[in-house]
């Protein structure tokens, strides 16, 4: 497959995050614009790019769009004593934020996102795509006990069909958690349409929206498998 395609007009030239203004588009889609996403974007797409800068630059663009998806935490009020006087700071409240994500690819976008929010806990979901049926199977899912009192984010590079996606928040939401958004870096109409009639409520976050899937479910002009680019097995 080319990958060598740059990033898709809809998310160039923007310094920030916005809905995109296209009507067939779900009002939860978030395209990242921000110039340094678009730049790293274009170097991820390149065919030519080794699996080590493959990865760092995965784990980079996380951390940016965490960056933006992390905007509406709330935040409390807290005393703080400064090398001269005391004053009021704000950290964020409640419970920590919750990465989650969808094995295996997903464990890519991990690291960036840990250390813009160090204390943040990391649980896991294990799906794979059925290579007939394109549908998701479940194998694996572990997350922190508390869900109803956390954030959450659902990390995938790619978002296809959507059927990982809806499949993992549903797990997420039968688990009791009800603040959860989706990171990823490119995401197909068919699979944001997906995600959005499945759970309205979930803000999606992408650096790209791409064209199209392919027959055999891949995104176009995507960035070719991300897991097998991550872990050097393509």
């Amino acid at each position: 497959m080319d990958t060598t395609s740059t990033p898709d007009a809809v998310a160039q030239g923007h310094a920030h995050g916005s809905a995109p203004t296209n009507a067939d588009t779900p009002a939860s889609l978030v395209v990242v614009r921000h110039p340094l996403v678009q730049h790293k974007l274009a170097l991820l797409r390149d065919r030519r790019t080794p699996t080590k800068i493959f990865k760092e630059l995965v784990d980079e663009i996380a951390m940016l769009m965490a960056y933006e998806a992390t905007a509406d935490l709330a935040l409390a009020e807290v005393s703080v004593e400064t090398p001269l006087e005391r004053t009021v700071g704000h950290e964020v409240s409640g419970k920590k934020l919750t990465l989650v994500p969808i094995l295996r690819a997903g464990l890519g976008m991990v690291e960036g996102i840990l250390r813009l929010v160090p204390a943040a806990r990391v649980g896991h979901i294990g799906l794979y795509r059925d290579h007939d049926t394109l549908e998701p199977v479940d194998y694996y899912f572990k997350v922190p006990g508390d869900a109803a009192e956390r954030d959450f984010f659902v990390l995938d590079p790619m978002l296809a069909t959507g059927g990982s996606a809806a499949s993992a928040v549903t797990s997420l939401k039968r688990a009791g958690a009800t603040r959860i958004k989706f990171l990823c870096l490119v995401a197909a109409p068919v699979g944001v349409r997906r995600l959005a009639e499945a759970h309205p409520d979930v803000t999606i976050y992408c650096a790209s929206l791409d064209r199209e899937l392919n027959p055999q479910g891949y995104i176009l002009p995507g960035l070719g498998d991300a897991g097998d680019r991550l872990f050097g097995t393509r």
